[in-house]
């Protein structure tokens, strides 16, 4: 270990080195192999007798042996964080040797950069992979939600195993082994250098250039980096060599034990096993089954006891034909099974972490059709196809009813986008093509696919009038235009250009390599791009767009998840500026309806999973399609829904004594604010009462940068989240 020189006992130690000495000559090398030090004139007896815990002057820095029986780090100096010493039987299991206990002191470099939920979770993984919270169990689950820092939390468990042990001093682990999908890889390698620096840990990452092979050969690599698929390929070396940690990243992809990965992974001889994952797996008891078997196998029994004892009598007391007994059972067996899991589980919410960000604006805003929007909208409804898809016809199909609601929500995002589909599809040969017979001749004869007018849309309208505000009233703000479909990114990135605003742009065709080097370009405080164009579907937690303060969520999905997930890109650890999210909704169509489906929770955002995917679906029942299926001429027919008699002026709503606390009440797409705990739960129809209602057109919306758009807007609900930053 080596540090800059210094009188006191306690060093604070910067980083390992490797001491290389020929005669009376001594180099000090970094772990990346590189000379930070050189000295000469020494002893030959000196450098050949230096031995565990005797201390050296090179080059100006001060280098002791590493050796056992005495704390890496001081357990006294303030701020401080120390690991618990295992208990007595603790000791007697796996002290056979009887070494010295040593406090194991977390890297003060580290304790400096976690937050209070953080040192919560380092301590929760310690014990877990230490035995200390189930006995002869090694495994964890860290299922915080995204930007809670699970990385930060992994690196630090990593750092402190391979350092530290709390029998003698002896580390706990001499390898680690990080599995990550591929597009990750790079960025775990990157998330070492930040929080350790280049001097402290070498990191090996494995790709098409840095083999598995090499890593096994080196001394100075102490963390494998390797993706699913690499492991799978390199698995004959993997298995060879020695891990004393498995974490494996986006633990979704372990969910079902029979797969090649599942099963490659718990053939290594490595018992200290952590999953992270943002993505709650209690929904799915054959999947929560196996990740849990695979973090601490057998603990829960045999699949075939388990699905006995647990899984069929849970799911048998959630029916709704269930007799009081298998209820009484099935909830009994639940909290059995919460209470035995609940050891090794650690899942905390976005509501830790939004206390340390700014405040942000919610806006869900409904834009009025264009006149041309509103005459293709009709003439759809009024088409033999969804007619006969309203009558429930039996030679109507699922697909059909999908290929209706496709043609809605691509005129509700642009005209241009059907008139496309009109070109291609209008032959009449299958039900899809039926759908588009005639409507060519309701576009104007002008028409072109290959250009648009912002007029065509009321929500391309509204966009456009936003970015041109942001761009004069706030010159330095950047914003992020999320959409599900490529084809809409495609007509925005034409607006872009049209306005001639430079923009970048990432969706599922973005090369995998190319993506970090995007958003990190865009983050930078030097980055020339005004605009993020974004897919929702390009998913991931490496996604944060912190270098924009506005995003517009351009259309709906049926997953409010996705929703959630894709307004939170800018409203991340990092962000400096308030931040403003407008979700674009055109009023009385179907997005509406699907906006009150996600806000009622009526189910059909559960039945259909992602209709751009083509996944499974159920069928959709008259009275749901004859919903769906309809245009209402209205303002906002959410607020019509609410029998709520407010000046919609945007004045504060006041709370009926009657109703409760409305940070008690489930949310969906985001929290009233000045209240703790505000967060991202699920909105009720009660919870948006509390969100300021406006009216379009007359009123203002005091935001200058939708006030320029009123015109375009029939109305707006509106939230604020604001917490005191600690």
């Amino acid at each position: 270990m080596w540090c800059k020189v210094s009188g006191r006992k306690h060093k604070r130690w910067e980083g390992d080195a490797v001491l290389v000495t020929r005669g009376r000559t001594a180099t000090l090398k970094d772990m990346e192999g590189k000379d930070i030090g050189k000295g000469s004139g020494y002893k030959v007896s000196e450098l050949a007798s230096l031995c565990e815990g005797e201390a050296l002057m090179i080059g100006g820095k001060q280098v002791e042996e590493e050796g056992p029986c005495k704390p890496r780090h001081d357990p006294l100096a303030p701020g401080a964080f120390v690991m618990p010493r295992p208990s007595t039987n603790h000791q007697w299991a796996y002290n056979k040797a009887g070494l010295p206990l040593v406090d194991v002191v977390v890297d003060p470099y580290l304790t400096a950069n976690l937050r209070p939920h953080q040192r919560d979770g380092l301590l929760f993984l310690y014990e877990c992979v230490m035995g200390m919270r189930a006995t002869c169990r090694y495994g964890a689950i860290l299922a915080d939600e995204m930007s809670l820092g699970k990385t930060l939390q992994s690196v630090a468990l990593t750092w402190t195993l391979l350092k530290q042990g709390p029998y003698g001093g002896k580390p706990v682990a001499k390898r680690v082994l990080e599995v990550a999908p591929g597009s990750l890889v790079q960025n775990w390698g990157a998330e070492f250098k930040k929080w350790l620096g280049r001097e402290r840990i070498s990191v090996y990452t494995v790709n098409q250039d840095h083999r598995v092979e090499l890593f096994a050969a080196s001394p100075l690599h102490s963390v494998l980096v390797i993706s699913y698929e690499m492991l799978l390929r390199s698995l004959d070396v993997v298995q060879k060599l020695e891990f004393g940690l498995v974490i494996c990243d986006e633990g979704y992809r372990l969910k079902n034990s029979s797969i090649k990965t599942s099963s490659a992974l718990s053939g290594l001889s490595c018992t200290c096993r952590v999953i992270l994952t943002g993505t709650p797996v209690q929904n799915d008891l054959q999947e929560f089954y196996a990740i849990i078997e695979f973090v601490n196998p057998g603990i829960l029994g045999s699949s075939a006891a388990y699905r006995k004892v647990y899984e069929e009598p849970i799911l048998r007391s959630r029916q709704p034909t269930c007799t009081e007994e298998e209820r009484v059972l099935g909830e009994e067996r639940a909290a059995e099974l919460s209470r035995l899991t609940g050891l090794f589980i650690l899942r905390r919410t976005q509501e830790i972490i939004n206390r340390y960000l700014p405040p942000r604006l919610d806006w869900t805003v409904f834009c009025s059709p264009s006149p041309l929007q509103r005459e293709l909208y009709q003439a759809l409804l009024s088409h033999r196809v969804i007619r006969a898809c309203l009558q429930g016809s039996t030679q109507t199909q699922t697909h059909t009813h999908l290929a209706c609601i496709t043609a809605l929500k691509k005129l509700c995002n642009l005209p241009g986008l059907l008139y496309s589909t009109v070109q291609e599809r209008s032959d009449g040969g299958s039900a899809e093509g039926s759908l588009y017979e005639g409507l060519r001749g309701v576009f104007p004869e002008s028409y072109s696919s290959g250009g648009f007018s912002t007029a065509d849309s009321g929500k391309l309208l509204v966009l456009s009038d936003l970015l041109t505000t942001i761009r004069h009233l706030s010159p330095n703000d950047r914003v992020v235009v999320v959409s599900n479909y490529t084809q809409t990114l495609d007509l925005l990135q034409n607006l872009c250009v049209h306005l001639g605003y430079t923009y970048c742009r990432l969706d599922g065709h973005t090369p995998t390599i190319q993506r970090q080097r995007l958003v990190d370009n865009f983050n930078s405080p030097h980055s020339a791009h005004f605009l993020f164009l974004l897919s929702s579907k390009a998913r991931g937690v490496w996604l944060n767009l912190i270098g924009a303060s506005h995003l517009v969520l351009y259309d709906i999905d049926w997953n409010p998840a996705n929703d959630i997930q894709a307004m939170a890109r800018v409203w991340r650890d990092g962000q400096k500026k308030t931040v403003h999210i407008y979700r674009l909704l055109t009023a009385g169509t179907i997005e509406e309806r699907i906006f009150q489906r996600q806000v009622s929770k009526q189910g059909l955002s559960g039945t259909v999973v992602d209709l751009g995917k083509g996944a499974e679906h159920t069928s959709f029942s008259s009275n749901e399609l004859r919903d769906l299926f309809s245009l209402t001429d209205t303002p906002c027919l959410t607020h019509d829904l609410l029998h709520c008699s407010c000046s919609m002026d945007g004045s504060a709503p006041e709370e009926e004594e009657d109703e409760e606390p409305a940070s008690d009440r489930p949310c969906q797409l985001g929290r009233q604010g000045d209240r703790d705990g505000a967060g991202q739960k699920h909105l009720s129809m009660s919870e948006l009462m509390q969100w300021r209602h406006f009216s379009g057109g007359t009123h203002t919306f005091r935001d200058a940068y939708l006030d320029h758009a009123r015109n375009h807007i029939s109305f707006a609900f509106q939230s604020t989240i604001s917490h005191t930053t600690q």
